[in-house]
């Protein structure tokens, strides 16, 4: 019998009758779980069509539909997304242009067909509700991994799924008072590397929104790429939800990238 084998069965044999299992390989660390999150959703492309409906506290609703779609640049370090409202009427031809860069500020511009004009948004605004919805534009976006402090707060599962539950808390005032919260807590699943469930705290420490995420589907087989098809976002303190859910959704690597242009904006 070869040594090297011998000594293997023999190390293992001693484990055993221990009564001690083989050593596991090491958990991934906090930001690790996250670095996997941000990577894990991101597509080559897609095109999508997506009902939001918003509901206030007296239970009246209003739907919007838009189209959707995104592309990575940079070598996977930049997401652009180009979200087009199709109806209601009032609402028609308003078209939102995201930059969504890994490593600095946001940039996002919004059209608006009846003032003929596209307005930039800035870094600091992207707390304010998208489109009047419970999400906010930073909600929606990759956040810059490098601007939070990440604690594993437990081990616990969604509807059977098994997560980890990540805090995420700003490094500094100002990337709190950007971001509009004093703390984030994820709940990822261990398999997909999704966010399942989201709990937001507003700056003075109190729970403001929880977000559901659910039918989770597998889009780039090819690189374990997900995107959950309902996202819902309750306010905790105003009684107001709103839900975007996606249909049509396709994988498109080659999306036109003349749709990721403040031109096609306006057309």
């Amino acid at each position: 019998m070869d040594r090297r084998f011998a000594r293997k069965l023999s190390t293992a044999a001693a484990w055993m009758l221990l009564g001690t299992a083989l050593p596991a390989a090491a958990a991934p660390s906090p930001r690790e779980i996250m670095e996997k999150v941000t990577v894990t959703r991101k597509l080559d492309g897609s095109e999508a069509q997506v009902k939001m409906t918003t509901t206030d506290d007296k239970g009246q609703s209003r739907e919007r539909a838009l189209t959707m779609a995104t592309k990575l640049y940079d070598g996977g370090k930049t997401e652009k997304r180009v979200y087009r409202f199709v109806s209601p009427a009032d609402v028609q031809g308003t078209s939102i242009l995201v930059f969504d860069y890994e490593e600095k500020p946001d940039d996002v511009w919004i059209y608006l067909p009846a003032l003929r004009k596209t307005r930039r948004i800035v870094s600091s605004q992207k707390s304010q509700s998208f489109m009047g919805s419970e999400f906010s534009y930073g909600d929606l976006n990759i956040p810059a991994l490098d601007d939070f402090d990440y604690k594993l707060a437990k081990e616990d599962n969604v509807k059977g799924e098994a997560c980890w539950v990540i805090d995420l808390t700003p490094k500094s005032k100002d990337v709190a008072d950007s971001d509009g919260y004093s703390k984030k807590t994820y709940w990822v699943s261990k398999d997909k590397y999704t966010v399942l469930r989201g709990l937001y705290y507003d700056k003075d420490g109190k729970l403001l929104k929880e977000l559901v995420a659910e039918n989770i589907k597998l889009l780039d087989a090819k690189n374990k790429r997900y995107r959950p098809m309902h996202m819902e976002m309750i306010n905790k303190q105003n009684g107001r939800k709103s839900v975007f859910e996606s249909s049509k959704v396709a994988f498109a690597p080659n999306t036109k990238d003349e749709y990721f242009t403040t031109a096609y904006l306006e057309r």
